[in-house]
């Protein structure tokens, strides 16, 4: 039986000019992304942080050596940007702005072991090189292309040697946004769900491109533990031997160094489902039993849709943007019941929500 098709309901008036607003600001979204590009590039957050946490437009104007002429311009950004929660309006009738932890995130030279700036992130998935991408992506569609739109349209894969051949420039700001991406939070997890890691005698880091700074924070939250970070051989090369952590060189699609428990933190999501589950096979292969303590500690994001509806916009957000980068993915917990399963855990568990991420463990 054919099914009835759903009868169509004529906005009313109202509707449709409440529609017309809607699709104004969908379609000028990307403009709030361009202005904190620009406040980034100027240097504004850094400014009010060395002002003493706020400053007016002509605070502002002085401080970063701009035309006196830019003041009103200025100011107009300033307020969208306020209006995105980006700054915070202290005296509106002298349009005086200050700190929001968003902007603080942007403010360069804080000497803090919580801080990491994380502009280097804003400017990789702002910049051309990756703007292209989503302007393309209807006729990346079109097409009959197995790869995903960065390699579609670069020739060349994100992260990877290719990319540095040929855009090294990008290469090394995209390595830092990485990097940002992958680190941040690192101190807050460790504080807050120290619990997961007591009992741990041995850990392997699964990194994708890192830096080893999960690991040596680890170690110096936990010293009894003895932690090995396994990263491709180019990069390993890349990080000065300490003496406390144990890097070796290898693939994490063939072999992983076996430990009582195996760390992915914000690795899975590159990958597409069929390489998610080869790496999580050899992870299976390299814990212990789950009577010894063995699991796989997966941090990552899990697409909830009973979030608040701006975080689980954020969540969708990075989905479409690994889809654009890596051809990867982020998963709700069906997703990742699927893929344990397939890769031969007997169950899993969702530890905690951290942010936009969830904790994971998977176990043998």
């Amino acid at each position: 039986m054919a099914t009835q098709a759903t009868p169509i309901v004529v906005p009313t008036d109202a509707e449709l000019l409440q529609a017309q607003a809607d699709l104004w600001r969908h379609s000028l979204y990307y403009l709030k992304s361009m202005a904190l590009k620009c406040a980034v590039e100027l240097g504004i957050p850094t400014a009010i942080y060395r002002l003493g946490g706020s400053a007016s437009i002509p605070d502002l104007i002085t401080a970063l050596s701009l035309p006196v002429a830019k003041q009103q311009f200025l100011s107009r950004l300033m307020r969208l940007l306020a209006s995105s929660g980006v700054f915070s309006v202290v005296d509106s009738t002298e349009a005086t702005y200050s700190l929001t932890p968003l902007s603080y995130l942007l403010v360069d030279g804080i000497e803090a072991d919580d801080h990491i700036n994380h502009a280097p992130f804003l400017l990789t998935v702002t910049a051309t090189h990756y703007i292209d991408l989503a302007m393309g992506l209807a006729h990346w569609f079109k097409q009959d292309a197995k790869k995903p739109p960065f390699d579609h349209v670069h020739g060349a894969s994100l992260f990877e040697e290719s990319m540095e051949r040929k855009h090294p420039e990008f290469h090394k700001m995209a390595m830092q946004g990485l990097i940002v991406h992958d680190n941040f939070g690192t101190n807050i997890a460790l504080r807050e769900l120290s619990d997961i890691y007591q009992g741990i005698n041995s850990l392997t880091d699964c990194c994708y491109h890192g830096d080893g700074m999960t690991a040596k924070a680890i170690v110096k939250a936990f010293p009894h533990m003895k932690v090995t970070v396994l990263d491709l051989p180019q990069e390993i090369r890349k990080i000065p031997t300490d003496g406390v952590v144990n890097y070796v060189g290898g693939d994490m699609f063939k072999s992983i160094p076996r430990a009582q428990v195996v760390l992915l933190k914000m690795v899975l999501h590159h990958w597409s489902d069929e390489d998610c589950v080869k790496i999580l096979a050899n992870c299976k292969k390299a814990i212990a039993s789950r009577e010894e303590g063995g699991k796989v500690l997966i941090g990552d994001i899990v697409l909830d849709p009973a979030s608040e509806p701006v975080m689980f916009e954020t969540q969708l957000l990075m989905d479409v943007c690994m889809m654009l980068m890596k051809g990867g993915r982020q998963r709700d917990l069906n997703d990742w019941r699927d893929i344990f399963i397939k890769a031969g855990f007997s169950d899993f568990k969702l530890v905690k929500k951290f942010g936009a991420r969830g904790v994971l463990e998977a176990y043998p």
